[in-house]
């Protein structure tokens, strides 16, 4: 029993190890990729159409109004000057302030992030709600009606854009079937907004033991998680699909099948464990640019994210939001990765031996 006891203490001891090395190195290795994203991402503000200075002066300003306004916001220096201060300010913790909004951008990100994150994780679990078991059916009778499904779905969400499948059904379940909430937030303006928790505005309700305030927010939610959903079934569907079409083919299942194991047993225990690797990178991927595509989602359904606060940003050509914006894009990027592969390593040991 002692000796069990060591050798247990002594594997989790590896495990721990392995995980903090791999958490420091991906840190390490994040470094250049975020030095990257600050330079590349303040030259690019800088050559958004229009004059900040001229904008917040307004219509009506003269040129020595939009003068005294442009070194009142600080872009009366050279560009280098300004991107000195900029990564001064970054350093401090100090994303800049939103000329639109008038707060701190880290409060705004603060403040709207959890909302966007409600959308995109609420839309990737929609997808592999439906998108794993439509791959491995689809896998377990190649070019049956599954497989046909799979593949029409694979391609529906592919090629027609996200911005056009929201407004679709926007027209459909809102205006033409009326089943829908009205798509202008998270609530409805009858409704209160839980006490926030988590930002998580349905676990939130959850948390409060309010569940008419939980069933609004979910009606709330459906458009704008099915449309992101949509776009996200494919990759998962595909994924799984070639996966467990590899595993069923490989010898460790046939000679479980020929040790006269269930059919239930060999597909779950066996194959589909050993499938799930690629289709947790694939998952990654998928709710990286769910992220990315959330942005035009949260324009059509009036969704108080992050994505919509950066394209406010932009046509106002407010800098500090869009850097900021795109910053915490890249840190959450960064972050989803080293998650996928701390989950890996763990699915699988052959990773964590390999590293």
């Amino acid at each position: 029993m002692q000796h069990e006891w060591v050798v247990g203490d002594a594997g989790s001891n590896r495990d721990l190890d392995w995980t903090m090395r791999l958490i420091v190195g991906r840190l390490l290795a994040a470094i250049p990729t975020l030095i990257s994203v600050i330079v590349v991402t303040f030259i690019l503000a800088r050559m958004l159409p229009g004059d900040p200075a001229a904008y917040f002066a307004g219509p009506a300003a003269t040129p020595a109004s939009i003068e005294e306004t442009r070194v009142r916001l600080g872009l009366d220096g050279s560009l280098l000057e300004q991107f000195v201060a900029y990564v001064g300010d970054l350093a401090r913790g100090d994303l800049g302030n939103s000329l639109t909004s008038g707060q701190p951008v880290l409060d705004d990100i603060r403040n709207r992030l959890p909302a966007s994150l409600e959308l995109t994780f609420g839309a990737l679990l929609l997808a592999a709600l439906i998108g794993l078991p439509l791959g491995v059916g689809a896998a377990l009778q190649p070019g049956g009606a599954v497989d046909r499904i799979c593949s029409l779905v694979s391609t529906t969400g592919q090629a027609v854009p996200t911005f056009f499948l929201g407004l679709a059904l926007v027209f459909v379940f809102y205006y033409l079937l009326d089943w829908a909430p009205a798509p202008l937030g998270r609530l409805d303006i009858i409704w209160s907004s839980p006490d926030e928790i988590t930002g998580f505005w349905s676990i939130d309700a959850l948390l409060a033991g309010d569940f008419e305030l939980f069933g609004a927010v979910l009606a709330q939610l459906v458009l704008p998680v099915t449309t992101l959903a949509l776009f996200g079934i494919g990759p998962l569907a595909r994924t799984a699909r070639a996966g467990m079409i590899e595993v069923l083919a490989s010898d460790f299942v046939r000679t479980a099948r020929a040790a006269g194991l269930s059919r239930r047993k060999v597909l779950w225990t066996y194959a589909f464990r050993n499938a799930l690797l690629p289709v947790l990178n694939s998952a990654g991927m998928v709710f990286s640019f769910m992220l990315g595509a959330s942005v035009l989602v949260e324009k059509v359904f009036g969704w108080p994210g992050i994505g919509a606060y950066a394209i406010d940003a932009v046509l106002a050509s407010d800098f500090a939001p869009v850097q900021g914006f795109v910053l915490a894009m890249a840190i959450l990027y960064l972050l989803i990765n080293l998650a996928i592969d701390i989950a890996s390593g763990f699915l699988d040991p052959k990773v964590r031996f390999d590293g």
